[in-house]
């Protein structure tokens, strides 16, 4: 069976899933972690779309009865262990001494000392192999812009924004976009991270943040790509203004709870973020933790959230996410087809060539990673690993489901 072949059959148990839901489970096909009906398939095994329990419930396949190589992988654990990041635990000391020079305030946000190397492989949502803690709650770094943008994707889903396209001045009014040139900012361009927001947030300057110099002019929103903690904040506060809730609260509802997650994960803002919302004091997150705060979450609970996605939205008899809002966050951008809308593509295979062009992903420079690859149905996640050391790991791992 070949890659496209294997990406149709998901689809098409995806769609399975949908007809079945929408007769409202009459067939009595949706069992507790499992959801079935072999009739409206060729191969009855192709109909099984399973997700694990809450917490710790969560099955696992032997690797060879997966169709896994478990000589390949092991091999690819063994290769991810040897490269776990140099990056040293004493991450708040790591973090002062990246950012010394670069913008004058440090560290303003919590942090915490680094894990050691771990991670898990599902296939088909079922556990295939896991090694390290991988319920040890750790920084997740840029990953945490993956969850940003699906706060935001779950305000589009439910009419908050009304499109991309619209102007974030048209629904936020805090002051952030009464300029001439942030006034032009829409949310596609902070979700693809070509908005050129100028201005000062929580003592951090996008200026000092700016990957080609201080020096560098500000262009036209839309027009430059360029990752920006303090432009990933700024959209932060901005989809809290218009959930006019704090968005640990909002991802907590609409997407930890419903799939089962653990309580350890926290989604933290800095010490000088708080803000009225409402009459209310609001901590607004960050969408990063380089100056700390961020993301602090587990691999199982990350393994979770890729398998939400990998299913398009659905986990078990609820469509959390739109299959719409699926397609537009892994949509490429021409300024770099390498990104959609906070998440990373492998579109034309340039990020990760030994992968399918279908794969996505969350990923950060501090050595985590989480993959998607729905042709193969598979979720990997991996923590701490070596920079440079993502397509190596992930060859090993295709070698062993193929």
């Amino acid at each position: 069976m070949t890659r496209r072949q294997r990406c149709n059959g998901v689809q098409r148990t995806l769609s399975v899933a949908l007809l079945v839901l929408a007769a409202g489970l009459a067939a009595g096909a949706c069992m507790e972690d499992e959801m079935l009906d072999p009739e409206l398939l060729e191969d009855p095994e192709d109909a099984i779309i399973y997700f694990p329990g809450r917490g710790d419930v969560w099955e696992r396949r032997e690797p060879a009865e997966a169709g896994f190589s478990p000589r390949l992988l092991e091999r690819a654990i063994d290769y991810a262990v040897a490269n776990e990041t140099e990056i040293p635990t004493d991450l708040r000391a790591y973090l002062e001494s990246v950012s010394e020079g670069r913008d004058g305030q440090g560290i303003i946000g919590a942090v915490k000392d680094r894990g050691s190397m771990n991670g898990l492989v599902l296939h088909r949502g079922y556990i295939v192999a896991e090694w390290g803690d991988t319920n040890g709650v750790d920084m997740a770094f840029g990953i945490t812009e993956s969850f940003l943008s699906t706060v935001i994707g779950v305000a589009v889903d439910r009419g908050l924004i009304g499109a991309l396209e619209v102007r974030v001045a048209d629904t936020v009014t805090d002051g952030g976009y009464d300029s001439e040139h942030n006034a032009l900012i829409t949310w596609e361009h902070s979700l693809r991270q070509t908005s050129e927001w100028e201005g000062e947030l929580w003592d951090k300057s996008d200026v000092a943040d700016r990957g080609e110099g201080r020096d560098r002019q500000s262009q036209a929103p839309g027009t430059v790509w360029e990752p920006n903690g303090t432009r990933v904040n700024r959209t932060a506060l901005s989809a809290a203004r218009v959930w006019e809730l704090s968005l640990s609260d909002v991802l907590d509802r609409e997407i930890m709870t419903p799939i089962g997650a653990s309580r350890s994960w926290r989604w933290h803002g800095y010490r000088n973020s708080t803000v009225d919302i409402g009459g209310r004091q609001i901590e607004s997150v960050s969408g990063g933790g380089r100056w700390g705060g961020g993301l602090w979450i587990s691999s199982r609970d990350l393994a979770r959230f890729g398998l939400l996605y990998l299913r398009r939205g659905i986990w078990r008899e609820e469509q959390l996410l739109s299959e719409e809002w699926i397609d537009a966050a892994t949509a490429p951008d021409e300024l770099n087809p390498s990104y959609g809308h906070m998440w990373w593509l492998n579109t034309d295979g340039e990020l990760w060539p030994s992968a399918g062009e279908e794969s996505f992903g969350a990923r950060d420079g501090d050595g985590n990673l989480l993959w998607i690859d729905p042709a193969l149905d598979l979720v990997v996640v991996v923590r701490w690993l070596q920079s440079g050391a993502e397509d190596d790991f992930l060859e090993k791992v295709i070698a062993a489901a193929d």
